[in-house]
């Protein structure tokens, strides 16, 4: 079968109200996790709000979905997932009301979707972050957020939760037992204020409602972990030795953070602080090593040097049945945005994703075990894995190189 005849997921679907036995069950399953974790949910001027409203989540872990679920039960709700969530499992996702989304794509069939559940009196969960948070701060919002939330007409409810990526990084998932893990769950613009505020206005609010930090408040709570290998995998994220500035030569093991090329060492501390074996520190906060990095990024951009090319490998994801191997093809990254070239079955693809088209672009380390970290591309229709070939690079500064040439060339056009 040619990749042109693939079939598709049915974004335009209606959804569900979540179907009662499987609410319910979710809830169970939820506690069980959350539960023994002790998780404190603090209200705030939450008295009287009932759905429809929408509540916007940050996200750092799968377990952000867990906690979600068992502040709004008993009320109904709709989440938005990814399309990689439905793999395999579909009928039972559309049972609980799930709704497929491709990521950093424009969705009107999503929006559709959305003011319907909320016109039935539902709530919408919503992940506007569109990712794991990589280092535990704030990743970028779109400026559509607000535009939506216009649209709709109905309350704004925030959920920020702290603990989720201390417990469990996105640069290495392994469960490290955190306890104490808190949740901010209050009515962030009320129904008035939405008919009153302009679209800009609400997307002010909501950045600022966003802003966090979880090394700052684990230091902030005293909590230590203790996990023997609590660093590996941080070399994902923190990529560039800011001793000796090589890129791309930066390892992980147990505790340790070190640098392959000038063999400097930190040690990632149990209460979330990086401490240099010798000399200087340079960073002890993870989140201020990553933003250097993103500098480091910027005047790439800024001086046109910025520049990526390899030769990938190629999985897609056209429905929820599973990935189909599209084999090698090249992938271009650069001032125009992202170019990926292949063949499949004798059939030449181009995807083209300019850079005013995504405002940033997901990633992941070591995906499924399969070929490594990986970038994803949407399309309206597919949701290409890609998986560079080598090791001298990283696609966290090609996630970085993204955000920064979408903002680069915002400013130029406002110039």
């Amino acid at each position: 079968m040619k990749q042109s005849e693939f079939p598709r997921f049915d974004f335009a679907k209606r959804p569900i109200a979540p179907l009662w036995p499987l609410q319910g069950l979710a809830w169970v399953l939820s506690w069980l996790t959350v539960g023994p974790r002790k998780v404190k949910i603090t209200k705030t001027n939450m008295d009287g709000i009932k759905p429809p409203y929408l509540l916007l989540c940050n996200h750092n872990a799968f377990n952000d979905f867990k906690i979600a679920t068992m502040v709004t039960y008993p009320h109904r709700a709709n989440n938005v997932v990814a399309i990689d969530g439905f793999i395999g499992r579909e009928w039972l996702l559309r049972g609980v009301g799930c709704l497929g989304k491709r990521k950093f794509t424009n969705d009107i069939l999503l929006v559709r979707n959305l003011r319907r559940v909320l016109q039935e009196g539902r709530i919408v969960i919503l992940y506007p972050e569109a990712r794991y948070s990589l280092c535990g701060t704030t990743a970028v919002l779109p400026d559509s957020l607000g535009k939506m939330a216009k649209l709709f007409q109905v309350p704004v409810v925030m959920l920020l939760m702290h603990g989720n990526h201390i417990n469990s990084p996105f640069w290495n998932l392994k469960d490290r037992g955190v306890k104490g893990m808190e949740g901010d769950m209050r009515l962030l613009l009320s129904q008035e204020q939405m008919q009153a505020l302009s679209a800009d206005e609400i997307n002010a609010t909501i950045r600022e409602a966003f802003v966090y930090d979880e090394y700052a408040w684990q230091k902030e709570k005293g909590i230590e972990i203790t996990f023997p290998q609590r660093a590996e995998g941080l070399h994902k994220v923190l990529y560039v030795c800011p001793h000796c500035g090589t890129e791309y030569q930066m390892a992980s093991q147990d505790d340790r953070l070190f640098c392959l090329h000038c063999k400097k060492i930190w040690h990632y501390l149990t209460n979330g602080s990086l401490k240099a074996e010798e000399g200087e520190d340079y960073f002890t906060h993870i989140p201020d090593w990553y933003e250097w990095e993103r500098q480091l990024v910027r005047q790439e951009v800024e001086e046109g040097t910025y520049h990526f090319e390899s030769t990938v490998r190629v999985d897609s994801l056209p429905n929820a049945k599973g990935f189909i191997d599209l084999g090698k093809g090249n992938l271009v990254h650069d001032a125009k945005g992202f170019v990926l070239t292949g063949e499949y079955e004798g059939e030449e693809y181009r995807v083209e994703k300019p850079v005013p088209s995504m405002y940033s672009c997901h990633i992941e380390y070591n995906y499924l075990g399969k070929h490594g970290d990986c970038i994803d591309l949407n399309t309206a229709d597919d949701t290409l894995y890609i998986y560079p070939e080598g090791k001298e690079f990283s696609v966290t500064k090609i996630a970085l190189a993204t955000e920064e040439l979408y903002f680069h060339q915002l400013r130029s056009v406002k110039k």
